[in-house]
């Protein structure tokens, strides 16, 4: 970006962000939107409360500095941040509310953000700085290089690292960080996850954007249904494909992990109870930081439900109002079918014997085939005597699919998931071989299941014939493992 006069003089006199610098009241804004929103990471506030709480703040200020310092009440100065022109605030109504809801608008957390940079710092660390981006940097050249031979002597320096450090350990020689390397490190990470909830607002912002776009596209169009659902889902796979979009898929996918959640948690213990961290008295919401991020990009998550909400509605509603349409053609039809009936035409106009050309070629003609006339015998039906066996209409196999389901989720209580083999196992097959293709179809149906198909097992069952002899059958396939 140049930022020449114009670009700059732009800004000063349309980015919120720089309107909110030049503000008198820019110390109220800024101090108390950094206290309700960005210090406990709240997304979205209640109108009532948010109100309650600034007018808290302001009773307070009139208190210390004067009454006639800030005149006005509180919801009045909050719909005067969220006005178009000042754009602070964000003020919108929640689905299943009558009430407006405020958020946080990035043009003001960047503000905010800045601001913070301003007070000067104990300590400004730069060695993790430093090593952060000469990591980056290996990263991008190693993620580049297409030679393999560079990529595996690369892979066999580090190995060949790794183990001379295992070896000095061994030794009895540990390095370990000193309490400057540690706050160093520290004050870099807490930079990051600042920055990263920061980048989550924005990245909403822009999905809200995308979003009130499509409404507006929707409530304006006037040709055909199809050509708008292109553009629109053609606009939305360029978000989601953009670099912006894979990026924020990547980060959803990794953070969304149990094990890596639980990583973060351990991690962020230990370092926590670390003497050097504990002297620069972190926040207490950091032992909660990575709950944030999920927070944060449930947000954006809900943002793109409403886009595929709306896309939906408005095909519900096309939908609808085309069959009205045609219902309507059709009854003006029948009107006027049953006003010409007592009245018909003096004359036939004309007469069309066929609306369509029956077209039938030479060879497609049948040979004649001489119809044979079936013979019927008479002959009186009288009652018969015969004794048929009726047992045959009571032996069919019936299989209960909500006991075979009940067991499913009986197993799945205390594990993660079981194979179709251990369900069999635990509660061996009564029906054979039909209650086994129940289990395969409520895999299908029911329950999430994965099928390795690189992997057999064979499920065994024992089966009584009508002579008194019992017979062991069994079934070869590919595993099948139920998930819970």
């Amino acid at each position: 970006m140049n930022l020449d006069y114009s670009t700059l003089e732009q800004l000063r006199q349309n980015h919120p962000a720089w309107r909110l610098l030049r503000s008198d009241h820019a110390p109220l804004v800024a101090g108390f939107l950094h206290r309700v929103f960005i210090t406990p990471n709240v997304r979205v506030m209640a109108q009532s409360d948010l109100a309650e709480t600034l007018e808290d703040e302001l009773f307070a200020l009139r208190e210390r500095l004067g009454a006639e310092i800030f005149p006005k009440q509180a919801l009045d100065y909050l719909n005067d941040w969220a006005a178009t022109e000042k754009g602070w605030l964000r003020k919108f109504y929640v689905q299943g509310s009558d009430e407006p809801h405020f958020d946080l608008t990035p043009a003001s957390e960047k503000a905010i953000v800045w601001l913070g940079t301003l007070i000067e710092r104990s300590f400004v660390g730069t060695e993790s700085r430093l090593l952060t981006l000469f990591e980056l940097l290996k990263q991008i050249s190693e993620g580049s290089e297409t030679d393999p031979q560079t990529r595996i002597a690369e892979l066999h320096k580090r190995r060949d690292d790794i183990d001379h450090e295992i070896a000095r350990i061994e030794a009895g020689d540990m390095p370990m960080l000193d309490d400057t390397s540690l706050k160093d490190r520290f004050q870099q990470f807490m930079q990051l996850a600042r920055d990263l909830l920061t980048d989550f607002r924005e990245v909403e912002h822009n999905f809200r954007g995308l979003d009130r776009h499509v409404r507006e596209r929707i409530a304006l169009w006037e040709g055909a249904k199809g050509t708008l659902l292109e553009e629109i889902m053609g606009e939305r796979d360029t978000i989601a494909d953009s670099d912006q979009g894979r990026s924020f898929r990547a980060f959803w996918d990794f953070l969304m992990s149990r094990s890596r959640q639980e990583e973060l948690s351990t991690l962020l213990e230990r370092v926590l109870s670390l003497p050097a961290v504990a002297e620069l008295r972190p926040d207490v919401r950091t032992r909660r930081i990575h709950y944030d991020w999920l927070e944060a990009g449930e947000h954006t998550q809900r943002t793109v439900a409403q886009l595929s909400q709306q896309l939906r509605r408005f095909l519900d509603d096309q939908a609808w109002l085309e069959n009205r349409r045609i219902m309507d053609i059709l009854h003006n039809i029948e009107a006027k079918a049953l006003a010409l009936r007592e009245t018909p035409p003096p004359e036939m106009l004309t007469d069309i014997s066929n609306i369509a050309a029956d077209i039938e070629l030479p060879l497609e003609r049948p040979l004649h085939m001489v119809s044979q006339k079936p013979l019927i015998v008479d002959i009186e039906l009288k009652t018969g005597d015969a004794e048929v066996d009726a047992s045959a209409l009571y032996s069919q196999i019936l299989i209960d699919k909500t006991q075979l389901t009940h067991h499913i989720r009986h197993t799945l209580q205390d594990r993660s998931q079981v194979t179709l083999r251990e369900l069999c196992e635990i509660q061996p097959l009564q029906k054979g071989l039909a209650e086994l293709v129940t289990y395969l179809q409520l895999a299908g149906d029911t329950f999430k299941s994965v099928v390795d198909e690189e992997s057999a097992e064979i499920i065994t069952w024992k089966r009584q014939e009508p002579d008194g002899q019992e017979y062991s059958k069994q079934a070869r396939l590919p595993k099948v493992i139920f998930v819970r």
